[in-house]
């Protein structure tokens, strides 16, 4: 069912379990949506986000391993908290910064700019459409009974998270597993979206400021797919 909340109604809607912040009382998400979305709009600034990404990382990627970049390394680590293997299963801003230093996936103008964004600004983002979620989205602690859908072996399928796993959901189901490895399909952003949702993942060492920052920088990149495009936004967990 369509999602028939307003931007303000959703964004306050949205809550963090408290069993996710005993475990990391360090994180904060930046909850933006942006209205007005044209899928027609030119996105060049797609392709220029894109291009200062992939130079970003190989900056980084010179002088530092992968793993001791401050914020993946945090992210590891709130990964090894719930259960789950960093190695096998990577936050998206490390499989994303792995990749960007020899070429960021292309999928579409909102995906490209919010990816290109979390590598330069080093944090995890999620893009998803606003008008397919159920009610409002809630981190918490998977039960394992939550329906998943994704893709397996090149088919759909429906999963369930692993029971302790850190999930974003909303009333119909799992939106994006192990706190921000894989985003569902029934929530995917596409080339038809006009309303879009967009969390942002801090822990320390991060400060306010740069998550701020970050957010700043996505609002701005999204002014330019709308004569009409409008940022909405919300920080929600530990002040």
């Amino acid at each position: 069912m369509p999602n028939n909340l307003t931007p303000t109604e959703f964004l306050y809607g949205c809550s963090i379990d408290p069993a996710v912040l005993e475990l990391r009382p360090d994180y904060r998400a930046l909850l933006l949506v942006v209205e007005g979305i044209n899928p027609q709009a030119d996105a060049r600034i797609a392709d220029e986000l894109i291009g200062q990404a992939e130079a970003h990382a190989a900056a980084l990627l010179a002088s530092t391993p992968v793993d001791h970049l401050p914020q993946i390394g945090a992210w590891r680590e709130a990964y090894r908290g719930f259960g789950a293997k960093p190695q096998r299963t990577r936050n998206s801003l490390e499989a994303l910064t792995r990749r960007a230093s020899s070429g960021l996936p292309r999928v579409n103008a909102l995906t490209d700019i919010y990816n290109a964004i979390s590598v330069v600004h080093q944090i995890p983002i999620g893009g998803e459409d606003f008008d397919l979620y159920d009610g409002p989205a809630l981190l918490t602690r998977a039960t394992g009974d939550e329906a998943f859908d994704t893709v397996a072996a090149g088919e759909p399928t429906i999963e369930n998270p692993d029971a302790g796993e850190v999930i974003w959901r909303d009333n119909t189901g799992v939106t994006c597993r192990r706190w921000n490895w894989r985003q569902g399909r029934r929530t995917a952003l596409s080339e038809n979206t006009n309303t879009a949702f967009f969390i942002l993942d801090a822990l320390a060492p991060m400060s306010d400021t740069q998550l701020e920052a970050a957010g700043e920088a996505l609002g701005q990149a999204m002014q330019s797919l709308g004569a009409a495009v409008q940022v909405s936004q919300r920080i929600a967990g530990a002040q």
